[in-house]
């Protein structure tokens, strides 16, 4: 289901925290919420990332160490 979620304000694809509890728009620089199993996709719910702290939110891909 992960594929079919977009950022309500660039239209680019979400991905999944390291930890599991936010969806990440790496365009938008935005944490939105995932609250019982449900993702809060409004922009009065999300957070705002530094630039500096992305790459500490998304999870490390194979061979990006």
């Amino acid at each position: 289901m992960l594929e079919m979620l977009v950022c309500p304000l660039t239209k680019t694809r979400l991905s999944l925290s390291v930890d599991g509890t936010e969806l990440i728009s790496v365009a938008a620089h935005l944490a939105f919420p995932i609250r019982e199993g449900v993702p809060m996709l409004s922009l009065d719910e999300a957070r705002e990332i530094e630039p500096g702290d992305m790459g500490r939110s998304l999870p490390k891909l194979p061979g990006n160490n």
